[in-house]
């Protein structure tokens, strides 16, 4: 067995967190951009600020999408 196979996920994509929280994954990573902190962010957006955390980690960690090949 050669272990080729399609690419995989190890983690959820950025955008679907985001989606589950009601959040924009252009408006979060526009925020990010400039600069805002995790306050700002939840407060604007009503999300708690520990939540935009993980969200930020996640997408300081593991970019957009964490997709790995088999090749």
């Amino acid at each position: 067995m050669s272990g080729l196979g399609p690419p995989w996920s190890i983690q959820p994509s950025l955008q679907l967190m985001l989606e589950e929280a009601g959040l924009e994954i252009d408006t979060f990573l526009d925020d990010i951009r400039k600069g805002k902190t995790d306050d700002e962010i939840a407060q604007q957006t009503g999300v708690s600020r520990e939540v935009i955390s993980n969200l930020r980690e996640h997408f300081e960690k593991y970019g957009i999408d964490s997709v790995m090949g088999q090749d």
